[in-house]
């Protein structure tokens, strides 16, 4: 006989709900998972790779050595004289031996000339004159002229005879400068500040002929811009004899 199992309606909708729900909270199959993007990194190119060039790199130019300004300090004012070591550099060299050895200090303007030159660096008060160092080669030959305000070296007869004296030009003296088969008078610098003082110096009173001021004029001090002031010196060693020209 047979039997059939009847299973009430209630109990089987139970169990299919039941069903229902124990799979909605089953975990999803790999295959339901979306796969997850592999990055691959690029592959690097067959061959020698290439190094970009550099840009060369550019080397400042140097800076050149700024030009020495000589500060002349006197009881009538002050002056200051651009130095060119460029074009005469043996006597800027000279110059400036003198200049930080305080061999100018207490020195004078010993000619005042009128509109022609003022020049000091040899004497003392009371024309007393300073022992010197060796004469020095003449570069009158460097293309700088004697124009008014600049400075250059006096000397003797003898080109190669400057030593210590110097002369500011109040005109241009174009007579001082070389010639064809004659040397001139060397000029290594130029008044930047002062010009007044130097004309106030040539006109200072002197007993004519005579160019020797009646009351001195005092280099009271000499130095390097930027430099400390040098003390007066001892005189040196070795005696020149007096410069008189220009």
């Amino acid at each position: 006989m047979n039997v059939l199992l009847r299973i009430p309606a209630t109990l089987l909708l139970a169990s299919l709900a039941t069903f229902a729900c124990e799979r909605e909270g089953e975990e999803p199959t790999p295959a339901e998972t979306a796969p997850t993007p592999v990055v691959v990194p690029n592959e690097p190119p067959a061959g020698p790779v290439a190094t970009p060039a550099l840009a060369p790199v550019a080397t400042p130019a140097p800076t050149p050595a700024p030009k020495p300004v000589v500060v002349i300090v006197t009881t009538t004012g002050t002056i200051e004289v651009g130095l060119d070591p460029e074009n005469a550099p043996v006597t800027v060299r000279n110059f400036l031996e003198y200049v930080r050895g305080g061999f100018y200090n207490g020195t004078i303007f010993h000619r005042a000339d009128k509109g022609f030159v003022i020049q000091g660096g040899g004497y003392l008060p009371g024309m007393e004159p300073k022992e010197t160092r060796e004469p020095i080669a003449n570069e009158s030959k460097n293309g700088l002229g004697n124009l008014r305000g600049t400075i250059a070296m006096a000397r003797q007869q003898d080109p190669n005879s400057a030593t210590s004296q110097f002369y500011i030009n109040i005109k241009d003296n174009f007579a001082l400068d070389p010639k064809p088969g004659r040397a001139g008078y060397t000029v290594f610098g130029q008044v930047i500040s002062g010009m007044d003082v130097a004309d106030r110096i040539n006109q200072a009173a002197t007993n004519e002929p005579d160019t020797v001021p009646l009351t001195p004029i005092v280099i009271e001090s000499m130095y390097v811009r930027g430099e400390v002031a040098a003390p007066a010196s001892a005189p040196p060693a070795i005696t020149t004899p007096t410069a008189t020209a220009p």
